[in-house]
């Protein structure tokens, strides 16, 4: 007689799910094989890097002659006569110009999305879906329209060509993304945390500052980098309501270029100088990015 009880194939145990390909050859590998091709990787995107960094720091008749990578053989046609030049011109002027605009555009969007975002997702009031309906509405409007219509109102408030002109542009544009964000990540907090902090008496600005606001440091970082890099970046809105005083650093390279790209030598060296602050910010950021990364993708 034979037994009831059919054993399984090796390797098709029961409740075990089957593995692929890809995952066995992962296993074979080992952890720091894949460590090793991905520091490799990252190495291969931090290649144009190093090559604008060398091309900032060589003459222009050299540059025009040869390729950045001789640099390995030829290391003494390196100089900082070109940062020397740059700084020694209006770029450092543009420079704090443009830390005057992206900071404070910074601070507010986050600042003022926060709340907005806390209110959107923990409090009632009236007319609260149909607002958050408008605040995403407004994701698909595109600058490009409002461009004429806050240029004349600027003008007759008096502050077109202006730095605050500039940061209130930003953050009206940045405030539905942000809101957007924000609230759906402080959706996902558990009630019974706020629920506590009510029953303990904490009012409502005392829950946001000491409960949701702390929980929510991932999602504000990861909107802080953003928001950051798109404000430093921009130069449309630059070009539209910065006059020659108050431009930012893209505005100002823009205005050195010369026919034929004949200026490599002030836009490497100003390219290089413009990226510097944002590697900064986001490698001291990059810990709460990859929390918000990893938060967003389990809700």
């Amino acid at each position: 007689m034979t037994s009831a009880t059919a054993t399984a194939p090796q390797g098709l145990e029961t409740g075990a799910p089957r593995r692929g390909v890809l995952s066995k050859i992962v296993d074979r590998i080992g952890s720091g094989a894949v460590q090793l091709i991905m520091v490799v990787l990252g190495l291969f995107w931090l290649v144009p890097t190093l090559g604008l960094l060398v091309v900032s720091m060589r003459t222009t008749p050299v540059n025009n002659a040869e390729g950045w990578w001789t640099v390995f053989t030829k290391p003494a046609e390196l100089t900082i006569q070109n940062y020397q030049n740059l700084l020694g011109s209006g770029f450092t002027a543009s420079f704090w110009n443009t830390v005057l605009i992206t900071v404070p555009t910074t601070v507010l969007v986050i600042g003022i999305a926060a709340m907005a975002g806390y209110a959107f997702a923990w409090m009632d009031f009236p007319g609260r879906d149909a607002a958050f309906l408008v605040v995403v509405g407004l994701l698909i409007v595109p600058i490009q329209i409002a461009l004429i219509p806050v240029a004349t109102l600027y003008g007759n408030a008096g502050i077109f060509g202006s730095i605050p002109g500039v940061v209130l542009f930003h953050v009206a544009f940045g405030l539905p993304f942000a809101i957007f964000l924000l609230r759906n990540f402080f959706v996902g907090i558990p009630a019974s945390l706020l629920e506590a902090a009510r029953m303990d008496g904490a009012s409502e600005w005392k829950i946001f500052a000491s409960v949701v606001f702390p929980l929510g440091k991932p999602a504000i970082a990861s909107l802080g980098i953003f928001q950051f890099l798109w404000v430093w970046n921009d130069m449309l809105i630059a070009l539209v309501f910065a006059n020659t005083e108050n431009q930012p650093m893209t505005k100002y390279l823009q205005s050195q270029m010369r026919q034929f790209g004949s200026n490599v030598d002030i836009l490497s060296s100003g390219a290089f100088l413009s990226l510097i602050i944002p590697l900064i910010m986001f490698f001291a950021f990059q810990r709460y990015f990859v929390q918000g990364m990893m938060a967003g993708s389990v809700k």
